[in-house]
């Protein structure tokens, strides 16, 4: 049994997309294991840009089999967007793209109740719905995809769900009700349009390990977004560290034979929360400028910053990572000087361990560690000697602060600028 599961080392936008797009040349499936349509996977390969949210990136390749997870949330918009953009570049889904039938959907009033919530909880959330869905699935509350299948079960479930999220939307939010008959004909619509793609993933993941085939899972945002191993409450809803990728698609712990954390050459996030190492200046802004960070799903700014090692070394931990994928080195090629946080103190004592609240980890002070630029353009470079020997010394650098191999390089946005060490 063969699976390798490619993991965001950081705070997500660690460009997993475009790792997933080249790994999966060499496997037979790739599978989503959790996060819904708040996610987005940024690929380019040639003149073309493509972004996908729910759809696992090993749809580009024609021979690869895509499985999108028990532990993702659907957005029914979001996913018949996405087969339809595919559809319109001449890439087919039709029997490779298969849906498990135990996935959640995310229904209109989870985004309702989001965009409410976030107002008043300043979390940073997208807004699409995610949270709400996974809350209902914790409360056993949810509907799921197979609820489809059955009329009566799902109108009960929606028309339950509804009186009870329109009595809170009214009273908290002076929303307008609910418009129950729309949203049943919406859903039983979109039930016959997605039909062909569901099915029990479970047995179709593990008959293909059975078989011997190569499977490669591929989670959303990134490990210091995990719901419980992240910088909580400034985190995602689900589990993006390797664990998730068990309970997310219904395979063996045995199954993972290999687990690579990609790594920005730098750090960057996402909304709201701690980030030790943010360079709230000048400096950051060239480095968001520099490497176009602005979120593929909600075009909002990325916080910028120096690589944190304390924070890798924590996600290395917890996700049992065995080899770095690392990205957007070019982008390093701008600065004449470039920083490390190779260590915290808190008053003015060493930190032990990565800390768990974020009070803390907002006064932790970086200790860092400064190397030279290099001062020129990387693209086209695909080997490792032939890079400057200044950005050989960085990477040399992490490699020994991390105790990991950089096994993947990027040198720039293009596809085939993407090398294997």
């Amino acid at each position: 049994m063969s699976v390798q599961v490619v993991v965001g080392a950081q705070w997500g936008d660690e460009g997993k997309g475009k790792i997933v797009d080249l790994l999966s040349q060499e496997v037979d499936v790739v599978a989503r294991y959790q996060g819904g349509a708040n996610a987005g996977h940024t690929i380019v390969f040639g003149n073309t840009k493509v972004v996908l949210h729910l759809i696992p990136s090993g749809i580009l390749h024609p021979n690869v089999q895509c499985v999108i997870g028990n532990g993702t949330v659907i957005d029914p918009v979001a996913l018949m967007d996405e087969i339809s953009m595919l559809e319109g570049m001449g890439i087919s889904t039709a029997g490779r793209l298969h849906i498990s039938h135990k996935a959640h959907l995310i229904m209109p009033y989870h985004k309702m109740l989001d965009a409410a919530r976030e107002k008043g909880a300043g979390i940073g959330t997208t807004g699409r719905g995610i949270g709400p869905a996974y809350f209902d699935k914790a409360t056993r509350s949810g509907i799921r995809i197979v609820d489809l299948l059955d009329r009566e079960t799902f109108e009960a479930k929606l028309r339950a769900n509804i009186e009870e999220k329109d009595r809170y939307l009214q009273a908290m939010y002076g929303s307008a009700p609910i418009d129950v008959e729309a949203i049943l004909d919406e859903y039983l619509t979109f039930d016959k349009k997605i039909d062909p793609y569901i099915t029990d993933t479970t047995s179709l993941l593990n008959d293909a390990l059975a078989a011997g085939k190569v499977v490669l899972a591929e989670g959303a945002q990134g490990a210091l977004l995990d719901l419980d191993h992240g910088t909580y409450p400034f985190v995602t809803s689900s589990n993006p560290t390797s664990g998730g990728a068990c309970t997310g698609l219904g395979i063996p712990p045995t199954s993972v034979n290999s687990i690579l954390g990609v790594v920005k050459a730098y750090s960057t996030r996402v909304g709201n929360g701690p980030f030790p190492t943010e360079l709230d200046n000048e400096l950051g802004e060239r480095l968001r400028t520099e490497g176009h960070e602005f979120g593929a799903t909600t075009g909002r700014n990325r916080r910028c910053g120096w690589l944190d090692i304390p924070a890798l070394k924590y996600s290395i931990m917890v996700n049992g990572i065995s080899e770095i994928a690392l990205t957007k080195m070019d982008v390093l090629g701008i600065f004449d000087e470039i920083r490390i946080c190779t260590a915290y103190t808190i008053d003015g004592r060493p930190a032990k361990y990565f800390p768990a609240d974020g009070r803390t980890l907002e006064s932790v002070e970086c200790q860092y560690a400064t190397l030279p630029g290099w001062n020129q353009p990387l693209d086209g470079i695909r080997r490792f000697e032939d890079l400057p020997e200044a950005a050989r010394q960085y990477i040399e650098t992490l490699e020994r602060l991390l105790e990991r191999p950089v096994t993947w390089i990027s040198t720039s946005p293009a596809r085939e600028d993407t090398f294997r060490r």
